[in-house]
């Protein structure tokens, strides 16, 4: 850790090594010109202490040991062949390049991932093919290309007075979502209803993974 508190990987390889992120005093910085392979991260941080720019994941595991919250920096790092276990809530992965001009925003991708062993909830797919990603099954349960779907989605009512996809005002998701992910409880929770509510209504639709 240097004088400001940050621990940075960057300007190298690394292979076949177990890396735990869990000092709650640091700011770790992984990139630019950093690649893993076949490494397991261990994620003990907010997400606050944690900063992506750039880094390239290659069959790598992330073990979330604390709730990962509002995290849209995964759109800096390049993922492939990964998997995630652990809490993951208000995170987007893949290339979304208008998030922010800085360099490393540019080129952000994810294939060939695996989040089975996650929780995730408004997470969302950016700017990268779904069908490359094995998502979480229910109680979270994942609408694919919502933004084509919006008009069929949004065409009946939800509970709790839900809306899956909004593509105007202010509020609205971003063109390149192509896909969300929720996790029913907790939806069900914010929106006064019930888990099972919901999934009567996730029924009737293809476009929905659960």
């Amino acid at each position: 850790m240097d004088s400001l508190g940050n621990v940075v990987f960057n300007d190298r390889e690394i292979e076949n090594e177990r890396l735990e992120l869990a000092n709650t005093k640091a700011n770790y910085i992984l990139g630019p010109n950093l690649t893993l392979r076949n490494c397991t991260l261990v994620l003990k941080v907010s997400a606050r202490r944690l900063s992506l720019k750039q880094p390239r994941f290659i069959d790598c595991t992330f073990e979330v040991k604390q709730e990962l919250k509002n995290y849209q920096s995964w759109v800096a790092a390049s993922l492939k062949g990964c998997r995630f276990k652990g809490r993951l809530t208000g995170c987007d992965f893949g290339h979304w390049p208008e998030y922010m001009s800085l360099p490393w925003y540019q080129h952000g991708s994810i294939e060939d991932c695996d989040f089975t062993e996650a929780q995730m909830d408004a997470c969302r797919i950016m700017g990268c093919d779904p069908a490359t990603i094995r998502f979480p099954k229910w109680p979270c349960f994942t609408f694919l290309d919502p933004i084509g779907r919006a008009r069929e989605l949004n065409s009946i009512q939800w509970p709790g007075g839900f809306r899956p996809i909004i593509v105007e005002g202010q509020y609205r998701d971003p063109p390149r979502t192509t896909a969300v992910t929720f996790y029913a409880p907790a939806l069900a929770r914010r929106r006064k209803t019930t888990a099972e509510a919901f999934r009567a209504v996730i029924e009737q639709f293809d476009c929905i993974v659960y």
